[in-house]
This record gives C-alpha cells, structure tokens and sequence, in this order.
C-alpha cells in the first residue's frame, strides 16, 4: 500500500503566529501529531509519506502515487479540506478522514471513502481488519475511550522537522471539568487518561535520537488533569530524564488556572523542563463563569492566580471569551483591564462560539438561536448562535478588546508588567546560536524601523536592557508576537470591510 498523509493548511489568525514564525525562518508551529501517531498504527511494510500543507505543497504526483489519501482536520481547516477532496475526486484516489471535523461532520462529506472517526486505537485496526477481508465499511465510529498504553510512538521520522518551531507529544486524553462551551469531553471524556511514563520517555529518546533540540508542546487539554499521577510518576521521571540528557528541550502546555494553588506541582514542572503554559481563563466575570459552568475559575482571584503561576517562573498564555448571555456593556473594559493587569503577553480573545456535541449548543438548539455552523477560528468575528447582547455591540465591543490589547503602547506596556511579574527559573542557559542572530537583526529591521509602532519598540528594547537584562530575549520575542497579532488584525479589518462593501453593493 503507498499511503498518503495530508494535513490541509490553516488559515492566518492569531493562533497561527505565521508572521512571527518568518523571523526564525520557520513555515509551521507545530506538526500534524495525530496524523503521524495514526501512520505509526498502519502496517510497517506499507510505504507512507507525509504531506502537511502548512509546510509543503500538495502536488498531483503525490496524489496519484497513493492508494489511499489519509487526511485529518479541525474545523478551521474546513476550506483546505474541500480543496483536497476536489484534488482526489479529480485523480479517483480514495479518502480514509479522521479527526474532530470528521469526527462530528462525516455527514457532510459524501466524497470521502471512509471515515475512522473517534479514537484511532480502537477503529482503526476495525478497519484494517476489515481492509485485509475485503470487507470494508464506510464509516467506523465507538463510543468507548481508548487504552493510551495502546498508542504507539508518533512516526516523527516523517516530518521535515525544521520547518517547525515545536515538535509535540501527547500525555494524556479527557479532562475532569465541564464547560458548557467546551466538546473536549465529548470527544474524550471526563476520565483522564494517561500514557505510561514508559511511553513518554521513549518519544522523547525518539525526538532526541533524530536530533530535535529546542521547544516541545504537550498538547493535552489540562495537563494537570491527574495530578497525583504527574507529580508521582512522569514529572520525577521527565525531569530524571532532562538531567542525564543535559537540558536538550523546553516544555510547553496547558493546564487549568488551579496550578496556582500547587506551589509543589509548579517547581516540579519547572524542574522537569517547563517555561510556559496557556490557560483558559474566558472572562473576570464571575456571573459569566458560574453562567457557563467554568467552577474551576470561579470564586478565586484570577488575577493574584495568573501572577502566582508567572511568579513560580511559568509563562502564562490565555484565552478570553465575550458574548456569554449574562455579560453586559461593562465586559469590554473589564477585560482590557484584566489582560493588561496580568502581564498575559499572548491573549487570544474571541466571540462565543457553540461547537457541536457541547451543552451550549444543546442550549442554543433548545431555545432556537443556531445559526450556522462555528468556524473553529478565533479572527473571523462570527458566532453561530444569535447572542442576547446587540451583536453590532457586541462585535464593536470586540473590536475594541483587540484594538486596546494589541495595539503598540497597550501591546508594550503588557509586556513590561509581565516582565515584572516573572521570575525566571532557568535550568540551563541557552547558547546563542545564528538562527537566533538572524532573527534578532531581522526583527530590529522589520519592527525597530520598518514598523509603525518602532517607538515603542525601542522605548521596551532599552527599558529591558536597564531593568531586566536577563529577560532580553522574552521581551524581544513577545515584540515579535505582538507584530503578528498586529498584522493579523489589519487582514481581518481589510476583509471584514471589503465584505461589507460587497454587501451595501
């Protein structure tokens, strides 16, 4: 069998960090883990090749090479994913999908051969079974959570791994809370489940064997979701690990704000290797949390909570939501407030969305306010329920949230309160490398001359040089960051008008 694997591309927005990522020369964030975890389960004899759209371009002899084209998505992906099934349709190569889009929209796509939806390590050896009598089904779904001891070693050997900023691994599945926005237990469930130690260390053996040095992104959903397991087992075991391999990787994730209260959990992670994590912390309005079913935030000092964390030495990241039914015209300002007040340099605000399988959109669905399908993007100012609040207001108020967060002065000024707020624990000092150079001279350049915010630039540049020396190359890679955020938000702007002209025409 010659296997194709694609991964369709993703459209700019702030999560991208597309525009940064031409600083370090990079083409990706991160790669397609679940499509490379899901080539470690086909047979070994089989010829597979990888095509991940972010990086490479997808070209016809690839398609007419495979048997089978394997393609896995998220919603946000939904415009590449159309443009790939045309390309297979065109050449008569069969489509196996899996993965959140398809997962909940198998529906929509009759052009796909097979879908092997849910989790792979109980539908797809069903379908290899199945492949092997000449007896295939088109679509194999379960409604049972999968044995992670079972997940075999991602297949990182397929991956053009400079062309990633990140390589990434996975820990655990499911998380023990219940936002009402949120599908994650619906697709895995509250149960969180874990991989063997064993199995940790071996993909980092495997990502240090093929030479990978640098950042690596746990993607579970709440790293922390077992914590007597994490801090008993894999923590000791990862941070045993990072010393007899001399510090060759740095760890991001995300976890729930409830790190803060685990000063132990906190240095653990620190000593392991960890320098960041993103939280969802959604709004500082506490009617808004208690609305949404979000307990894990509620009835703390979310801000004292954030700046524990920063304290400890873990950069924070975060998410912020308006447009919960309870939230009033005061929500706007209250989230300026708060985001410039933590020193969360990356905040991504976005609109209330309600994906499928969630308790909102059962709400939604019950009270008759759907409207269309969530987009799974976080710049395209949308939401597919009619919101209580006036949705001009609301997007106005929106607008004004980014305008005031990622604009230059706000923007610098941020960064400034998190350099306050952070106290770096570094296990090893990084060496300087060209890369690095190349992207320092390059940032001066673009940003410090070519930029419309330079002055503030400059104002951060020697301010951190005087007050915080040590935290120079944070303070030079958030200015890079909040370029791209910059950048983003000018698309979004031009399109949001060119429609609206298309409309009054």
């Amino acid at each position: 069998m010659n296997i194709l694997l694609v991964s369709p591309q993703y459209p700019d927005s702030f999560w991208s960090f597309s525009h940064a990522l031409k600083f370090i020369s990079k083409k990706a964030a991160v790669p397609p883990l679940g499509l490379i975890t899901v080539s470690a389960m086909l047979p070994k004899t089989w010829n597979k090749k990888l095509v991940d759209m972010n990086v490479n371009k997808l070209h016809i002899k690839d398609i007419e090479w495979a048997d089978y084209v394997f393609i896995s998505a998220m919603y946000i992906q939904k415009e590449s994913v159309d443009k790939v099934l045309n390309l297979c349709k065109k050449h008569s190569t069969k489509v196996v999908a899996g993965g959140p889009l398809f997962t909940q929209e198998y529906n929509n796509y009759p052009l796909i051969s097979h879908f092997i939806l849910n989790e792979s390590e109980i539908t797809m050896p069903q379908f290899l079974a199945d492949l092997e009598n000449n007896t295939l089904q088109r679509v194999y779904k379960t409604e049972e959570f999968a044995d992670l001891n079972l997940t075999p070693t991602p297949d990182y050997h397929l991956l053009n791994r400079k062309e990633y900023a990140f390589m990434n691994i996975q820990v655990s599945r499911g998380c023990p809370f219940s936002c009402d926005f949120c599908e994650i237990t619906s697709l895995f469930g509250h149960k969180v489940r874990m991989k063997h130690t064993s199995q940790i260390i071996n993909e980092l053996d495997t990502l240090y064997n093929l030479k990978w040095k640098g950042s690596i992104f746990i993607v579970d959903d709440n790293f922390i979701g077992n914590k007597k397991q994490i801090k008993t087992d894999l923590l000791p075991a990862m941070k045993t690990w990072m010393e007899a391999h001399k510090y060759p990787f740095t760890f991001n994730t995300q976890t729930s704000i409830n790190l803060a209260d685990d000063k132990e959990l906190m240095q653990m992670m620190i000593d392991a290797g960890f320098n960041s994590t993103f939280i969802g912390i959604e709004t500082p309005a506490e009617e808004s949390l208690h609305s949404c079913n979000k307990k894990q935030n509620e009835n703390r000092d979310l801000l004292h909570s954030v700046k524990t964390i920063q304290s400890a030495g873990l950069q924070v990241s975060a998410g912020f939501i308006v447009g919960f039914d309870s939230d009033s015209e005061t929500v706007f300002q209250r989230q300026i407030d708060f985001i410039q007040q933590s020193g969360i340099v990356s905040a991504m605000v976005g609109l209330l969305n309600a994906p499928k399988n969630t308790k909102l959109y059962q709400q939604m669905e019950e009270q008759n306010r759907l409207t269309v399908e969530a987009t799974g993007s976080n710049t395209d100012m949308s939401m597919n329920f009619i919101p209580k609040m006036d949705a001009v207001e609301l997007v106005d108020g929106y607008k004004t949230i980014i305008t005031n967060i990622y604009s230059a002065k706000p923007y610098y000024q941020r960064i400034k309160q998190f350099l306050y707020n952070y106290n770096q624990k570094q296990l090893q000092p990084k060496k300087l490398v060209y890369s690095d150079i190349r992207a320092f001279v390059r940032a001066i350049i673009v940003i410090g001359i070519l930029n419309k915010g330079r002055r503030e630039y400059w104002k951060l540049f020697f301010w951190t040089i005087f007050n915080k020396p040590h935290l120079f190359t944070d303070a030079m890679t958030f200015a890079v960051y909040g370029y791209h955020f910059r950048i983003v938000y000018g698309l979004v702007e031009k399109r949001n008008s060119r429609q609206y002209r298309n409309s009054q025409n």
